[in-house]
């Protein structure tokens, strides 16, 4: 796992992934607060009230980053916002990007510096700091810089950063894999409520063999 693992306390909710009808508690893989060596740190807190404040035991978070500083982690994780806005998506999900681009970093000297240069044009485009320049004027930037190796590298991370991980399928409503149970078809393939039901001609009986 990308960061360190903290249990939660969360109530039982109801769902489809369970026989007895009950989703089971998740792990959602945000760091406790420690004593960070690394080059840099986010840090933040989930919003009181939302989902994965309900689920996880404390609304701190911190993920320490190896090579890239506190302010390029911060950077990325406001382009990775432009490239894949979600509201409902806290901080913390945005924050394992820049972890695993950190990762990346520290791992390959010329990709440390094609971050480095990056973030620093992004800066630079927007005459100040990206992640505090208005919403328009960051997406215009970011477009700008559509077909470059820092643009690809970023967009392509985000595709398993912000998706891949336990808080995205909380938010998300992803009850997470099913193969091993015996798949969806018993399993709330059906279970769309926001769609009216279709006849037995468009969609019969599965066979279960």
């Amino acid at each position: 796992m990308r960061v360190i693992s903290i249990s939660q306390v969360s109530p039982e909710v109801a769902g489809c992934d369970e026989e007895s009808g009950i989703v089971r508690k998740v792990d959602l893989p945000l760091a406790r607060r420690e004593f960070l060596k690394g080059s840099g740190v986010l840090m933040g807190t989930l919003a009181t009230g939302s989902l994965l404040a309900g689920l996880a035991p404390s609304t701190a978070w911190a993920l320490e980053l190896k090579k890239l500083s506190t302010e390029q982690g911060t950077t990325l994780m406001a382009m990775g916002r432009v490239l894949y806005p979600h509201k409902k998506l806290p901080d913390a999900v945005y924050a394992l990007l820049a972890k695993d681009l950190d990762g990346k970093a520290a791992g390959d000297a010329g990709t440390a510096k094609m971050l480095a240069d990056g973030i620093a044009w992004l800066h630079t485009a927007v005459g100040g700091s990206f992640d505090k320049a208005s919403a328009t004027r960051r997406e215009e930037v970011v477009r700008s810089m559509e077909g470059t190796a820092f643009f690809a590298t970023v967009r392509g991370q985000c595709i398993t950063s912000l998706y891949d991980n336990d808080m995205a399928f909380a938010v998300f409503g992803y009850p997470g894999s099913a193969w091993e149970k015996g798949g969806y078809i018993t399993r709330g393939f059906q279970d769309l409520k926001w769609l009216p039901a279709p006849s037995k001609e468009a969609s019969p009986p599965p066979f279960l063999g």
